[in-house]
């Protein structure tokens, strides 16, 4: 079996037939797995524990996660909103990770099991026999690999889903840049600052100011000695407005509500990613005859709840099992591996991708959700939470007459009603 990727899908494929003794190599283009891996920095532990057990006990992991923001940020403040259940604290939901670290890890952990994994080697083609791929093509001197199937986890640029028929190039509305710096501060300011302790973190989801409107979203993440700091945005609208990410990570850096917690610190890291943001006719096809295709060069990714680390590490397990049962069979066939959009119709993944998709397609049709919204909430509380010798009725009064200057109240309950539709 070959895996063309060694991220988290591509790992959790080659890992779980590894461990069933199947003959699996991984081909990582990079000059190790995690040196061209990037995402916000939040792995989530029970997808974790599915299909790498024990992992929590050695893996190079930054902060449990025991607290949950999220901020509406206009641009002189914000409104934050917090969760901290204690089950997180006795029983972590997820962890924050640097995936340099984390993903050459996790592909020792890969080896252990069995798997070959091979870096800094390119894959430029498939092999084929009529219809059937039979291997991959790669960069080396006779570099031709031969293999009983292919998983494909090449990430969003899909190069290879092409190659294989089964989707086309991504288009810039399915997919959005992301943006982050790694910002180094000691342990115990991070602490002091998140309102945390023993190690303890913190994420936070930004909407709002961040973002000016386009659709996408901000993050701000503890790490031990560090915060992750980035944002993403729909790639068609930032060519439309022509904003650079850059630049409007630099203007985040800044807010009010952010600078704060950054103050002091250095940038140790910068990265950039294209991120998927599927919609019902953005996923490719997700089998052909010999090859499966996994995270994110499946376009499998929750937006809505900022899921991906989850979405790739299921569906490779998934595949991993669809190749295992294409080799007892001894067929490798479309029709075998079929039973892999079965298995990914039976988890949370494309029950999830169909539940959300419409919320994307209303949020860019809709841009007062990130433009007009978070900054008239902010507004409005402050106003009514500022002591001042106005009574209250009157403070009111003053709120709504300023949201019927921005937005009558007629299509602000129809924007909030299909809010909920999509959401609901």
């Amino acid at each position: 079996m070959a895996v063309v990727g060694a991220g988290l899908s591509g790992l959790a494929a080659a890992h779980t037939l590894a461990r069933r003794g199947a003959r699996v190599v991984v081909l990582e283009r990079g000059e190790f797995p995690g040196t061209k891996n990037l995402m916000g920095g939040v792995l989530y532990a029970r997808p974790m524990e599915e299909v790498f057990p024990g992992w929590e006990e050695e893996a190079p992991l930054e902060r449990p996660i025991v607290r949950q923001e999220y901020w509406l940020l206009s641009p002189q403040g914000g409104f934050r909103l917090g969760l901290h259940p204690q089950r997180w604290v006795s029983r972590p939901n997820a962890y924050t990770v640097l995936r340099a670290r984390f993903d050459a890890w996790l592909a020792s952990r890969v080896e252990r099991a069995g798997a070959v994994v091979v870096p800094e080697t390119l894959v430029v083609d498939l092999l084929r026999e009529g219809e059937r791929v039979v291997g991959v093509r790669t960069d080396r001197p006779e570099g031709d690999l031969r293999a009983r199937m292919v998983i494909i986890a090449e990430g969003v640029n899909r190069f290879l889903v092409q190659k294989a028929g089964l989707g086309g190039e991504f288009r810039p509305r399915e997919v959005a840049l992301g943006v982050k710096q790694v910002i180094s501060l000691p342990q115990e300011v991070i602490e002091e600052r998140f309102g945390v302790r023993d190690r303890e973190g913190v994420a936070v989801e930004m909407i709002g100011q961040p973002t000016e409107g386009m659709v996408g979203a901000a993050f701000l993440y503890t790490n031990l000695e560090s915060v992750s700091l980035g944002l993403g945005v729909l790639v068609h609208q930032m060519v439309e407005r022509k904003r650079n990410p850059l630049e409007l990570l630099e203007e985040l850096k800044g807010h009010p509500a952010v600078a704060p917690f950054i103050e002091g610190g250095e940038v140790r890291e910068y990265g950039a990613r294209l991120i998927p943001e599927p919609g019902p006719r953005s996923i490719p096809r997700l089998y052909g005859e010999g090859c499966l295709v996994v995270g994110d060069a499946a376009m499998l990714s929750n937006a809505v709840y900022r899921e991906g680390s989850n979405f790739a590490l299921i569906s490779g397990k998934l595949a991993a099992e669809t190749a295992w049962e294409a080799l007892e069979k001894g067929d490798f066939s479309s029709r075998t591996l079929s039973s892999y959009r079965e298995r990914l119709e039976s988890s949370f993944i494309l029950p999830d991708l169909r539940k959300f998709s419409r919320v994307g397609e209303l949020f860019e049709s809709h841009p007062e959700f990130f433009r007009v919204y978070p900054s008239l909430l902010v507004e409005a509380l402050s106003e009514l939470l500022t002591v001042d010798l106005l009574p209250k009725v009157a403070k009111r009064r003053l709120v709504l007459s300023r949201l019927r200057r921005e937005r009558s109240l007629w299509r602000l309950g129809r924007d909030l009603f299909r809010l909920g539709r999509a959401l609901g």
